[in-house]
């Protein structure tokens, strides 16, 4: 879809109040480092972290931000272009409404809007903009160096020791607190099979040998949480009236 202006359409909406300077000054520094130094590039930056900081947000914050990029930066020898790679990484989930392949899609588009005004080359702006699609599956193709160091950096969160990963499951949770216990289960279930099903779930040897193996524990005993029986409800079972 196209804008008024011939540029690619995208949700113009960020936070409604802006990140504290405690949880965004080293965000902005790495951003500084990243793209050549002009007002607008700040003004991008500031954009960027105002939507990583928006309220609806529970997992896919500031800190899930942070912790992407401190992925990539351990990986980063493995990549083709560790830039282009950082860069999709900032643009990933900028637009997130809980929407698979629209978020993705959207965050694509707005990186190909953005980029260009912080004097970032075409060839990377295309790069980071094609990463930044490649979130929606995590399936990069053989030899995608520059892919498979974004994927492993964006699931590297699955291989956090328990607590960690307790944590990142009930912020999950809470991204979809509007859809009912059950409904979430069933498709959470399938999603935590579906990538235990796969071969392996890191592409670069590097993150294979650090994450997957916690990864893969992580994922089967959430799973085998999900199974278990739900607790009976309040007056013999029957649901709120608000789920009804």
């Amino acid at each position: 879809m196209k804008g008024a202006g011939g540029g690619p359409a995208y949700p113009a909406r960020v936070a409604t109040t802006s990140p504290t300077p405690a949880s965004a000054a080293d965000l902005a520094a790495a951003w500084r480092r990243l793209v050549p130094d002009s007002p607008a590039s700040r003004a991008v930056g500031a954009e960027l972290l105002a939507r990583w900081a928006e309220p609806h947000r529970r997992y896919h914050t500031l800190d899930h931000l942070r912790a992407v990029l401190a992925a990539v930066d351990r990986l980063a020898h493995l990549a083709a272009d560790a830039d282009a790679v950082r860069l999709a990484a900032w643009f990933h989930d900028a637009v997130y409404e809980g929407r698979a392949g629209w978020d993705e899609e959207r965050s694509a588009q707005l990186a190909l809007a953005l980029l260009p005004r912080c004097g970032v080359p075409p060839g990377r702006v295309a790069e980071a903009a094609r990463l930044v699609r490649l979130t929606a599956a995590h399936a990069p193709e053989p030899g995608d160096r520059d892919g498979a160091v974004l994927c492993d950096a964006d699931l590297a969160i699955l291989a956090a020791p328990p607590d960690g990963y307790a944590a990142y499951a009930a912020a999950v949770r809470e991204e979809y607190r509007h859809v009912p216990d059950a409904a979430f289960a069933a498709g959470r279930a399938g999603v935590l099979s579906r990538l235990l099903a796969m071969p392996r779930l890191f592409r670069t040897p590097v993150a294979r040998e650090l994450w997957e193996e916690r990864a893969r524990a992580n994922l089967a005993a959430e799973l085998a949480r999900l199974a278990e029986p739900a607790p009976p409800q309040p007056g013999g079972g029957e649901p709120p009236d608000e789920l009804a």
